[in-house]
């Protein structure tokens, strides 16, 4: 594993995260879900990445994560970099979910308890939230911190303006922002248009989620749907008419050059995004040890041809 620093910070991440949205939540073996933590930080892996709503059902991964803390990881607390959001639906009522400070102080407090823990190293706002001031879900996140629940503030999935705004405010309360964290991949890349660009600017680094378009840049669905993939299950992201004949056209292409460059598609599509700079790490997911180890070995080759890009 190999580690780069986040924006303008001292933090250090590793170049590769662990995401526990899907496959830690009470729907799955939680000894398979312990094996992977277990792979994951025995190889470099010291990042790993939560909110309030991931299981299913919601609430779980988070505490499946405190008893792993407790066993598997016990001891190993500064070693560790530890995440966790608010802001998408989380509880009934009018404060479970958006970006109040009823709600994301409310949020945090329960994560904490949920993962026994006494703070979180980064903790994000998950979404922009146009019927909250900016300001209130701002001064959220600054009180976190200066509350020592938290030792950095970050935001998710806001729009450029935004964030630009999410940032200003935070530096003029001397808690800056670490990192925004945004959907980014091969099939997907409209932080392009402005949001890594807006987060360089800043200093802040940025994390890339569903670097595998939830597993369609896997390969895994170039011969249809498979049994016990995300799009086959009712509780996925991932819906079956999403996998497309003109997406997995595009997939298939995108196969094609990573078995010339000696690698699977998967790593090929992490390697992507790694080649960028400003891309601090990028966070996957796996249901299997044998995933992460093929997701880790994307960084035994990363360098790309520039008639190579171009084609992808």
């Amino acid at each position: 594993m190999t580690y780069t620093y986040c924006g303008k910070s001292g933090l250090q991440l590793p170049r590769i995260s662990l995401g526990l949205w899907h496959n830690f939540g009470d729907v799955d073996s939680f000894d398979a879900a312990e094996s992977i933590v277990k792979y994951a930080f025995e190889n470099g892996i010291t990042h790993f990445d939560l909110a309030n709503n991931y299981g299913p059902p919601a609430g779980s991964a988070e505490a499946n994560f405190g008893r792993m803390l407790k066993t598997t990881l016990a001891g190993h607390r500064d070693e560790l970099v530890i995440s966790t959001k608010a802001g998408h639906l989380m509880w009934p009522g009018p404060y479970g979910d958006g970006g109040s400070r009823k709600s994301l102080i409310s949020s945090l407090n329960q994560s904490l308890k949920r993962m026994g823990l006494k703070y979180v190293d980064i903790f994000y706002s998950h979404r922009y939230d146009p019927n909250t001031p900016i300001e209130e879900t701002m001064q959220a996140l600054i009180d976190a911190v200066k509350q020592g629940k938290a030792l950095y503030a970050g935001i998710s999935k806001y729009p450029p303006a935004e964030a630009e705004k999410a940032y200003k405010i935070l530096a003029q309360q001397h808690v800056p922002c670490l990192v925004n964290q945004d959907r980014y991949n091969l099939l997907d890349r409209h932080v392009e248009q402005g949001v890594l660009e807006t987060a360089a600017r800043n200093g802040v680094g940025f994390v890339a989620f569903s670097p595998l378009a939830q597993g369609l840049l896997s390969a895994k669905y170039l011969q249809g749907i498979p049994q016990g993939s995300r799009a086959d299950k009712p509780h996925g992201f991932l819906q079956r008419e999403q996998v497309t004949a003109e997406v997995v056209g595009r997939v298939a292409q995108l196969n094609s050059i990573a078995v010339r460059r000696g690698q699977t598609l998967a790593e090929m599509a992490i390697a992507w995004l790694l080649r960028d700079v400003r891309v601090t790490s990028v966070i996957v997911g796996a249901s299997s040890v044998e995933q992460l180890k093929q997701n880790i070995n994307a960084l035994n080759n990363a360098d790309f041809a520039a008639e190579e890009l171009s084609e992808l």
